[in-house]
């Protein structure tokens, strides 16, 4: 499925292949797969890219699995004094960014790298400007929790009447987005908010944005999930903000 909304004068086509990823890992107490996902990371098909990690001052054993890795090739590791959340952490990685497309990669295992190849294929042929990787568009997944999966039904339609998109997952995590939009934005959500944010500021930009199926294996707050209700109620406000107060 894709989404075009007011696309801007068409401009020539990169090489295929051509294209830098950046790819943003916020961390937080992900002792248990951070190493994993950094290695789908690597292993994920795209041959130019690097990694940014953020440790957002975890309490566990992540830092230390991080030091083994630390100053291996295409890999930055950047430590926060506090804990401060997921936006927070991608917006210290924002200015480290030097690819020519970004996206957020979580430090669990419920997103596949392996989809990479495929979401950045639009940006290589200038069809899009943005990707988004839909958890419920035309895909098979793994069954959610249902107030996990209706909330985030909800917060992508309330997002969708503001901001006049037809997105089938506000919420999902892999937005591929090229840097020349990414890294001028002036972002202030510490916590999930970015998502709705970004989504907002994408919106009022007119850019191209294009919406594909992954593939997504949720796993439960007893397994470390971290986004609770506080959050999903935040993201109504996060919602109205961006898009009807700025």
């Amino acid at each position: 499925m894709s989404l075009i909304v007011n696309p801007p004068a068409s401009a020539p086509a990169p090489e295929a292949s051509g294209l830098k990823l950046s790819v943003i890992i916020p961390v937080y107490n992900e002792e248990k797969t951070v190493l994993e996902v950094i290695s789908r990371v690597r292993n994920c098909g795209v041959k130019n890219l690097e990694i940014i990690v953020v440790n957002d001052c975890s309490t566990d054993g992540t830092k230390q699995r991080l030091a083994t890795v630390e100053g291996t090739e295409g890999l930055r590791i950047l430590e926060h004094s506090h804990n401060q959340g997921k936006g927070a952490a991608i917006r210290t990685a924002q200015a480290a960014v030097t690819g020519d497309v970004v996206i957020i990669q979580d430090a669990d295992l419920e997103y596949d790298p392996a989809e990479f190849p495929r979401l950045i294929r639009p940006l290589e042929e200038n069809k899009a400007d943005a990707v988004y990787g839909s958890r419920y568009s035309s895909n098979e997944a793994l069954v959610d929790g249902f107030w996990h999966y209706y909330g985030n039904k909800l917060l992508t339609f309330a997002s969708n009447l503001f901001s006049n998109l037809h997105l089938t997952d506000m919420e999902t995590c892999y937005k591929m987005i090229r840097a020349e939009l990414f890294k001028p934005m002036l972002l202030e959500c510490n916590r999930f908010g970015f998502e709705p944010e970004v989504t907002a500021k994408l919106a009022k930009s007119h850019c191209r944005i294009f919406e594909m199926p992954i593939t997504y294996i949720p796993r439960t707050y007893g397994e470390g999930k971290k986004i609770g209700i506080g959050d999903a109620v935040a993201a109504f406000w996060y919602i109205f903000k961006y898009n009807v107060l700025q």
